[in-house]
């Protein structure tokens, strides 16, 4: 990483190093009172595409990665779409060292849980997501999904139902909390980011930025967001790599 600025406009220490970057990340003191924080990650070209050749792949970077890994090792659950689980072929979160000692501390498991938002239970349940994971995945579901479905998903992961039709997003993130996973994580994909928002239950936003314009029909971080109002947001945090910017968000709130 080359820079890393503050609100301020100062540079803060040694931000390639892994305790530098968890400490810019760090959740809010909150989640140590039972309240969830929603954060997501995303990443963007500058013409707002969300992919690139269908996959976000091709827009991310080392640092983009980098901050993927700290991310998700802050983090107790991992919520995701169904959608982008079968389109980046997902895999089950990895126990990284260099945070087995600061999870231990904050009674975190190894590796942060993931946990898939899907109506159809349209799931290959023999991906490595429901056969190797440190933590038992979670799939959300609703309450009129197929029980014979529910059943055959519940064999490998554990299941929680909120809503009828659709997902209850709300109940959901109450049903994560209710476990003890309130530093929750959303890596999308745009459907879903895009629903969480409109129900106004994202707390920050994570982008990076990648310097490429593609053009296309490639859909924004935000697809088919039916947003109540404008959510404003606000700067903490910008770092910069090689024409990327790794930017960090978080709810304004009140006359901020």
């Amino acid at each position: 990483m080359q820079q890393l600025i503050s609100p301020l406009g100062e540079p803060v220490a040694d931000p390639a190093a892994l305790e530098s970057l968890a400490a810019v990340y760090a959740y809010p003191e909150q989640v140590n009172q039972g309240r969830p924080w929603l954060r997501a990650n995303m990443v963007a070209g500058l013409d707002g595409a969300a992919r690139l050749d269908g996959l976000s792949e091709g827009l991310s970077s080392d640092g983009d990665k980098r901050i993927f890994g700290v991310l998700r090792a802050l983090a107790d659950v991992v919520l995701v779409g169904a959608e982008t689980v079968r389109a980046e072929g997902y895999r089950p979160a990895r126990a990284r060292k260099e945070f087995a000692a600061a999870r231990a501390a904050a009674g975190q498991a190894p590796a942060p849980a993931i946990a898939i938002v899907t109506r159809s239970l349209q799931l290959d349940l023999t991906a490595p997501l429901f056969t190797e994971p440190l933590v038992r995945t979670v799939v959300i579901t609703t309450e009129d999904a197929s029980e014979e479905r529910r059943r055959e998903v519940a064999e490998v992961a554990d299941v929680v139902t909120a809503g009828t039709g659709a997902v209850d997003l709300r109940a959901a993130v109450a049903a994560l909390a209710g476990r003890g996973w309130t530093r929750l994580l959303t890596e999308g994909g745009p459907r879903l980011l895009g629903q969480l928002a409109a129900a106004d239950l994202l707390d920050e936003l994570c982008l990076s930025l990648a310097p490429l314009l593609s053009g296309g029909d490639a859909p924004r971080i935000l697809r088919d967001a039916q947003m109540p109002d404008v959510q404003r947001m606000r700067l903490v945090s910008l770092i910069e790599q090689k024409g990327f910017l790794f930017t960090r968000y978080l709810r304004r709130l009140g006359s901020e």
